[in-house]
């Protein structure tokens, strides 16, 4: 089981506020520089009501939809060593939106950039693994959030000081934490479904 210090730092690194600068810059390009920071605390704190309740509610979805502890805890290793691979491995097939010239609004800056497919499923597994300790968990994602929010906000600032080029750097070197703690959860999670 996590502690708050290990939730923390999964939550931020699947969160990857580094990774996501330059896509938030490109994405926000078209937008006029004054609404930035708005725009960047505004998404990130609908991604941050998202996952807060699938942190309080995404118990009652997986009891609903019949998915086991041992099955959230495989899944979620699985999708984080995905994450991880383009972390390490980033592509450059660029985005969709970032063509569009309106401000963006939920999608894709909120979800899926900040409040992922992983991240869901994180604070899911958090959840479903110790409820009793939901309010370690709430406060592990609301430092993660802040971290995130206060990283995205100094995006053009960060970039200006220490180039594209170190920010992938950092990316990478993230990327290689995450595997690891990747490897865990999906070995706990068969650990749990064979009671080992």
């Amino acid at each position: 089981m996590m502690s708050l210090y290990t939730a923390t730092i999964t939550l931020i690194l699947v969160m990857d506020p580094l990774g996501n600068i330059p896509v938030f810059l490109s994405i926000l390009k078209k937008v006029d520089p004054k609404r930035h920071k708005f725009i960047i605390i505004r998404e990130t704190f609908i991604a941050f009501i998202i996952l807060t309740g699938f942190l309080f509610f995404g118990k009652n979805v997986l009891e609903w939809m019949q998915i086991s502890q041992p099955a959230l805890g495989v899944a979620g290793g699985i999708l984080l060593f995905l994450i991880s691979l383009d972390m390490i491995f980033p592509s450059n097939t660029p985005s969709d939106s970032l063509d569009k010239k309106s401000e963006p609004f939920i999608v894709p800056l909120a979800v899926p950039l900040i409040a992922g497919p992983s991240t869901i499923a994180i604070v899911m597994l958090l959840a479903s693994q110790a409820p009793q300790n939901i309010h370690t968990w709430m406060f592990a994602l609301s430092i993660a959030w802040v971290v995130s929010t206060v990283i995205l906000v100094c995006s053009n600032f960060l970039r200006d000081i220490s180039g594209d080029k170190v920010l992938a750097a950092i990316e990478r070197l993230m990327g290689m934490i995450l595997t690891t703690m990747a490897v865990q959860m999906f070995l706990s999670g068969i650990k749990l479904f064979f009671n080992l």
